[in-house]
């Protein structure tokens, strides 16, 4: 169950905010295909009046790339279909305050068909509710965490984007793993992070310094898996805004410098009973998993390379999976080993848990975590064994499963999934995969800075 804590609101406490003075402004906003969120901004009392029951978007909003350009070859939207509306219906079990904006609260949507009022297929958000509807059906609540990782700099975004996008400059000045006076730094940035995401209704748990100069993480508390969902994509927001109103930049782009250690979003998973039991535990086990948590984990070293599109989603995603950086090279499962695909935490305890860190920061939680969820639920109906742990440096290991090399391969693999279509639905895994060939073509027709540099008077 969705618990309220503070920060979270009703429509009877946002009037009371509004009436003392305390709101006027409510974000009204939907995840779209790289999960960013679009929507408007509506003045409190016209929320509050009827903005609550429904607003209109326009339908193009999912077939946009990453700089927001209309992409041609959609079958959900297209200018032949003259881009009409989609419903944005207001989740108001997601409504909250926003702390870090002056008076300003935030709700998320549901994209709904403007005739059918149904949920528009291909909407994150409703590919996550369908895999949740379908582990509920089987007995069980999926339960869900994401690791966020991101880079701080001292540049503003206006600077960079004045200087082309060069000159970075990292805020602290060497690896700053759990390095206290290193994150000091960044202190100003991070306590106004995490007092505005608790203040907003998610449970922070922490920050922390990663494994680069500059590169930190927000890490929140194991929530369902919609909430985990909706949280990542707020807390994204949460990090660009606040990183910009203290005159920084962030960013989590999977690889931003081929010298750096790229930026992961370990999805930590686990199902539980319908009456609160660890579906995973079993302390009889070596490691602590039952005979369900195999299952499932197998469905997902199975579907792995499949579903990667979703985990790794454009091209620069696989430029971080490199060897001695953390980023795992193999989808192979192991105990307690970073160098693995999947890894299995907690041991011997109720929180036992898959960690799957093949997803980079630049995933869209929903599909992400839908996917996972797709392939586990797999696993269990299927009764799949699980293969032997792999022990030791998974780096080096031979004639293993290999996470895809780029996102072509990734692509085709998923197009030609049977089993992903079955569970996803062909709509779903054609408008993924028509996004990533976009990113792929718009890829390949681009000169880069490295190849005017290499080639301009070598060629």
């Amino acid at each position: 169950m969705r618990k309220q804590m503070s920060g979270m609101l009703t429509l009877e406490s946002l009037a009371a905010a509004f009436e003392a003075g305390e709101i006027d402004t409510v974000v009204v906003a939907a995840p779209d295909v790289q999960g960013r969120l679009m929507g408007k901004r509506f003045h409190a009392a016209h929320f509050l009046g009827h903005g609550w029951e429904e607003t209109h978007c326009c339908n193009y909003l999912l077939t946009v790339d990453m700089a927001m350009n209309p992409v041609p070859g959609y079958a959900a939207a297209s200018w032949a279909q003259g881009y009409g509306d989609y419903l944005m219906k207001p989740d108001l079990a997601t409504l909250r305050r926003v702390p870090w904006l002056p008076g300003t609260a935030l709700v998320l949507c549901d994209l709904l068909d403007h005739h059918t009022h149904e949920e528009v297929a291909v909407s994150p958000r409703a590919i996550l509710k369908r895999q949740i509807a379908r582990a509920r059906a089987m007995g069980f609540d999926a339960m869900m965490a994401t690791e966020l990782e991101f880079y701080v700099f001292e540049n503003s975004y206006e600077q960079l984007r004045d200087q082309g996008m060069r000159d970075l400059r990292p805020i602290s000045a060497y690896n700053e793993d759990y390095h206290i006076f290193q994150t000091t730094k960044e202190e100003p940035l991070m306590r106004a992070l995490r007092n505005g995401l608790y203040g907003a209704g998610i449970a922070v748990e922490n920050t922390k310094g990663e494994a680069d100069a500059g590169q930190a993480e927000v890490n929140v508390r194991y929530a369902d898996a919609l909430t985990t969902a909706d949280q990542h994509t707020i807390i994204k927001q949460a990090t660009k805004e606040i990183a910009h109103a203290h005159g920084k930049s962030v960013s989590f782009m999977a690889k931003y410098d081929h010298t750096k250690a790229g930026s992961s979003s370990h999805v930590h998973q686990s199902l539980w009973g319908l009456d609160g039991t660890a579906a995973f535990a079993d302390k009889t086990d070596p490691n602590g998993m039952s005979a369900v948590m195999k299952q499932f984990l197998a469905g997902q070293l199975a579907h792995a390379r499949e579903i990667t599109i979703f985990l790794a989603p454009w091209v620069n995603s696989y430029k971080r999976f490199c060897i001695g950086l953390f980023a795992p090279t193999k989808a192979v499962w192991s105990a307690d080993n970073r160098t693995a695909g999947f890894r299995v935490c907690g041991a011997g305890t109720k929180a036992v848990r898959v960690e799957c860190r093949i997803g980079g920061a630049d995933l869209n939680p929903y599909t992400a975590c839908a996917a996972l969820l797709a392939a586990g639920l797999d696993g269990i109906e299927k009764g799949m064994a699980l293969e032997p742990e792999l022990k030791g440096d998974g780096y080096s290991a031979k004639g293993v499963r290999e996470i895809p090399h780029t996102l072509r391969e990734a692509a085709d693999l998923a197009a030609g999934s049977e089993w992903l279509r079955s569970a996803l639905g062909d709509q779903v895994v054609d408008h993924y995969v028509h996004a990533a060939r976009w990113e792929i073509s718009e890829t390949d027709r681009v000169v880069t800075d490295w190849e005017l540099k290499r080639g301009l008077e070598r060629a």
